[in-house]
């Protein structure tokens, strides 16, 4: 039996440990596994000879420590999903019809492709096709499957954060200034959530949450008034200021994308509250490096379950976690709407009670929390 694996969209730490998982599980049952190029287009035929290239437990052994991808990715391409007059999601016919050459020459009997919320959706439609295609959900912004409690890369990414704002703070208090990180999450605020309660941070913005700028000008004056030396401010990408997303445009294609709010917000609060502020945009440093324990372990996981899924022919699903177990559920049930924070949560309320301020109530509204020994010994303990 021959399967094949491919991952397609941004990068994150966990996508080499899925593949060991993947190639692990398969040998054990007696099978091949080939791995595809630069996501899809590894599908695709090229002149300059073939993208795909046989995988084996001695070249993927212990590949799960190493972030990237040793298969290589892709955001751009072949694939994208158009909607065609009819009003359908489709893949260029001639495209689709190519990888399914490729899939037939090679007898590849099944497909798992790791990939985000745009490559969930080209599986879904691959396996409309009629091909044998199981899903493998891959993201740092935990938002894509609401059936799946977390995903790889996500852990790793909030680390990151953590110990980058941790480092922030020491400058901050230094010359008491307020600082403004802006994180990934596109248009969720996991990221930003998580890893502003593990950093004590004092204000964070979130997408599903709305803010009003006054509210945070106000909380922060309080806490510098009773003594506060720094202020920390975790914004995600996603987060609309005065009720407007904001975005940069690529100067060569013209195309926008999330960011610039941390830039914009920290001119807005040194504006308004007269203290001296600085921003930093974490950007790629969230997707790289080396996989946390926890996105090793899952990526093994997700890539052990595939195996397990194709050996069923359950076709057509996608791996999730729930809970502590490894699970599945069909493709277009992971894909059907994003998994978003709800401003009622346990852990948002969590955050409240700890002195997080999200912007969205009036100083007198919220309990108040000592932070004027923010670099205490008891608060790191704590």
């Amino acid at each position: 039996m021959i399967i094949g694996i491919l991952n397609s969209g941004g990068d994150c730490p966990g996508i080499n440990a899925v593949i060991e998982g993947f190639v692990s599980a398969a040998y054990k049952r007696g099978w091949r596994v080939i791995g595809f190029h630069d996501g899809f287009e590894g599908l695709l035929p090229i002149e300059s000879g073939r993208r795909y290239e046989l995988l084996t437990p001695q070249g993927t052994h212990k590949i799960r420590a190493h972030g990237g991808t040793i298969l290589g990715t892709t955001s751009t391409g072949n694939f994208a999903v158009r909607v065609n007059k009819l009003g359908r999601a489709q893949v260029e016919p001639t495209t689709m019809a190519k990888a399914k050459k490729t899939i037939t020459a090679l007898g590849l009997q099944a497909l798992a492709v790791i990939g985000g919320n745009g490559s969930a959706r080209t599986a879904s439609l691959l396996s409309e096709e009629g091909l044998p295609v199981i899903s493998i959900p891959k993201t740092i912004n935990n938002d894509l499957c609401p059936a799946s409690d977390y995903t790889f890369g996500f852990q790793s990414a909030v680390s990151v954060v953590t110990e980058s704002i941790d480092r922030i703070r020491t400058t901050a208090n230094a010359h008491q200034r307020i600082m403004v990180i802006e994180v990934m999450g596109d248009l969720s605020g996991w990221i930003a959530l998580h890893s502003g309660i593990s950093s004590a941070a004092d204000v964070v913005l979130i997408p599903e949450i709305p803010f009003e700028l006054d509210h945070v000008v106000e909380c922060i004056k309080a806490r510098k008034q009773a003594g506060q030396r720094e202020i920390i401010v975790v914004v995600a990408e996603g987060a609309r200021l005065n009720g407007q997303l904001i975005t940069v445009r690529n100067k060569d294609n013209g195309n926008e994308r999330l960011g610039g709010i941390g830039n914009r917000l920290c001119h807005e609060l040194e504006e308004r509250v007269g203290i001296e502020s600085r921003y930093c945009v974490l950007g790629h440093t969230q997707r790289g490096g080396s996989p946390c324990a926890f996105d090793r372990i899952l990526g093994l996981r997700f890539g052990v379950e595939a195996v397990k899924l194709i050996e069923q022919n359950q076709f057509g699903r996608s791996v999730v976690l729930q809970g502590l177990n490894v699970g599945s559920v069909p493709i277009k049930e992971a894909i059907a709407a994003p998994r978003i924070i709800h401003a009622d949560s346990q852990l948002v309320r969590t955050a409240r009670d700890l002195g997080i301020i999200f912007g969205d109530r009036a100083p007198g509204s919220i309990s108040s929390v000592d932070h004027t020994s923010s670099t205490s010994t008891d608060e790191t303990s704590a």
